[in-house]
């Protein structure tokens, strides 16, 4: 399985904290509009450690990660995903799925959503520990994939601190740390599109799960976010 293809399927789980950050978000005055936050994930496995920057405010989200020394940025915002690599300027535009763009809720974050996620997923609580100085629950699903465990703070926040896959069909193992958590961000509207002389190619989510499916990787960066282009029906 490629560097890429193991991103791809990472993504649908993400993000940590830092402890004065986070208890700070419950005190401190929170400003107008939107909610923001930020945060750094470090992921490591057979693939080696890549690490990604993720900023949000409301539903909006951009990211940046490295792979195979190309900065690759996704933004997603209203019923458009963007990626493109920032050394190229190539990329996508794709046009999300309406659906998924209804779910959309300028309250919740667009990312590190895994405790919502594994819940559903049917995870239950195991043990509780302290990790990077915060008390934290830790909740496990095991299914035919394999298993996943998450470390989430054991406050009204319930932010991820870390994350372990274990693929059962490859064997393949990959943990993700969650640090440096901020919130209450100043962001403009902005940040969250992309660079104008960017080479986008359009298409709308059909086509590209249409041309994924036939092709394996459509254009020139990875779609790393599945879950924000459309809602796989179960």
């Amino acid at each position: 399985m490629s560097l890429v293809q193991r991103l791809a399927i990472l993504a649908v789980l993400l993000l940590a904290p830092a402890r004065s950050t986070a208890e700070e978000a419950l005190t401190k005055p929170k400003p107008s509009g939107p909610p923001t936050w930020y945060a750094q994930a470090l992921s490591r496995g057979e693939a080696g450690l890549n690490v990604t920057h993720f900023w949000s405010k409301g539903a909006m989200m951009r990211s940046e990660t490295v792979v195979a020394g190309h900065k690759i940025v996704t933004i997603v915002r209203g019923d458009h995903y963007y990626a493109y690599d920032a050394l190229s300027g190539e990329g996508l535009s794709i046009r999300r799925e309406p659906a998924t763009v209804a779910a959309d809720r300028a309250d919740q974050r667009p990312f590190a959503r895994e405790y919502e996620i594994l819940l559903h997923q049917g995870a239950e609580l195991v043990r509780e520990e302290t990790l990077i100085g915060r008390r934290a629950g830790i909740y496990r699903v095991t299914d035919e994939h394999g298993r996943r465990e998450l470390w989430v703070t054991q406050d009204n926040l319930r932010i991820p601190l870390r994350v372990e896959i274990f693929d059962r069909n490859t064997g393949a193992q990959r943990t993700t740390d969650y640090l440096n958590w901020q919130s209450d961000l100043a962001i403009p509207d902005s940040f969250f599109a992309p660079d104008s002389h960017a080479a986008l190619t359009e298409m709308d989510y059909t086509e590209y799960l249409r041309r994924s499916s036939e092709e394996g990787t459509v254009g020139p960066v990875p779609v790393l976010y599945l879950a924000l282009l459309y809602t796989k029906k179960s």
